[in-house]
């Protein structure tokens, strides 16, 4: 499958490039040779105004120092959540960090205290659960329910845990991974309210906020924020970057803010940025918005695939397109098959990589969560092999 300007369809060979889901799967699958559908990044190349960006940065030949605050970076961010989101952002509420999980965890830091209570709802992209613990905070879960109109959260639940004293923060993943789940104005309304009342203030992990395929528009927390909050985002998803390092956000209150500034600073020796980084992004968020479209409609093609494909082997599992994200969130709970034995049968008979739920947290058995931000040939092997392992299981 091809676009008018760009084309997804062709393999690139990652092998050998240092690449964590190609050269490094091994380390959680146990053998080098699988074929692998798993963290998100993919297998495309970058937008050729990217390249073209980074290109002419290093001709230039000299990388030594740079700052993050310049009119381009943060015009460039600016301009991208005024055209793409129809949201007007106070520039001075921009911050910078290497990575959107490095700045949630800073965060985390910075507004709470160790033993403190950080609500997430579940199941929750796993390195939360890292950051989480990792400082010695506690992870407070508020299941999303799946429903014949998605996956939905049950307030009066979700503020009875806000309620708790230990309830320090809301760290809140839009779009939801894994599920995909696209969070509604009314929803982010109530969640805003709720945690107003309630004295939790709110950090918003918004990195999957260009993937959404549903009718149900992104909304960024900015739009419905209210109390102290941060939103935390990053060109590296969309555009395919992360080994660039660097993301972005905005912090709209000003002592939390300088906080953030302050710590990045002097505790952790950060003011200088990854300059290609923020080159990339400048680049990404001016030019790449044509290149993006057309991934976008490539991608929604691999997920109306994968589950044409699925639901024709086995109708009882009626999966449906995500909402948003590449990475899609399949429940096989209706096959009655354990996952231990799903993913031997995918690993040593199909010699596939496809990423057991369960490492999104318990609500995730019985799913698994497939990468299809790849080359259509790619998906089709794995679809495949997913297809081979339930058969020979059910």
């Amino acid at each position: 499958m091809t676009t008018d300007t760009f084309d997804f369809s062709i393999p690139i060979d990652r092998h050998g490039t240092w690449c964590t889901q190609w050269d490094y799967v091994a380390d959680r699958f146990g053998r080098a040779d699988l074929l692998p559908f798993t963290i998100s990044d993919m297998d495309f190349a970058t937008a050729p105004c990217v390249i073209n960006a980074l290109q002419q940065r290093l001709t230039h030949g000299v990388l030594g120092y740079s700052r993050w605050k310049n009119e381009e970076f943060l015009g460039a961010i600016s301009h991208w959540m005024t055209s793409r989101f129809n949201t007007q952002i106070d520039a001075e509420s921009i911050v910078y960090g290497p990575s959107v999980i490095w700045m949630i965890a800073e965060m985390i830091r910075q507004w709470s205290q160790p033993g403190d209570g950080i609500v997430v709802h579940t199941p929750a992209y796993d390195a939360f659960y890292k950051a989480i613990q990792g400082n010695q905070r506690q992870l407070l879960a508020v299941p999303l329910q799946h429903s014949s109109d998605g996956w939905v959260c049950d307030m009066a639940q979700l503020e009875a845990v806000l309620a708790k004293p230990e309830s320090k923060i809301l760290l809140l993943c839009s779009p939801q991974n894994p599920t995909g789940k696209v969070w509604t104005h009314h929803e982010l309304e109530t969640m805003a309210a709720l945690c107003e009342r309630h004295n939790v203030k709110v950090i918003s992990d918004e990195i999957h906020m260009d993937m959404v395929w549903s009718s149900q528009p992104h909304i960024p927390w900015s739009a419905v924020a209210r109390g102290p909050w941060a939103l935390f985002s990053s060109a590296s998803k969309s555009f395919n970057i992360p080994a660039l390092t660097g993301a972005w956000g905005l912090i709209d209150d000003a002592p939390s803010r300088n906080g953030w500034l302050e710590a990045l600073k002097n505790s952790n020796g950060l003011s200088s940025p990854a300059v290609l980084s923020v080159v990339a992004h400048i680049a990404a968020y001016r030019d790449g918005a044509p290149w993006l479209d057309a991934l976008r409609s490539y991608l929604r093609a691999n997920l109306v695939y994968l589950a044409e494909r699925l639901n024709n082997a086995f109708p009882v599992l009626n999966w449906q397109v995500p909402e948003s994200t590449y990475l899609a969130w399949i429940d096989l709970r209706p096959l009655g098959i354990d996952d231990s034995a799903l993913q031997k049968a995918l690993i040593e008979e199909q010699n596939v990589a496809i990423m057991r739920g369960d490492t999104y947290g318990a609500e995730g058995q019985g799913f698994v969560r497939l990468n299809v931000g790849c080359p259509r040939v790619k998906l089709e092997q794995g679809v495949k092999g997913l297809i081979a392992a339930l058969a020979s299981l059910h």
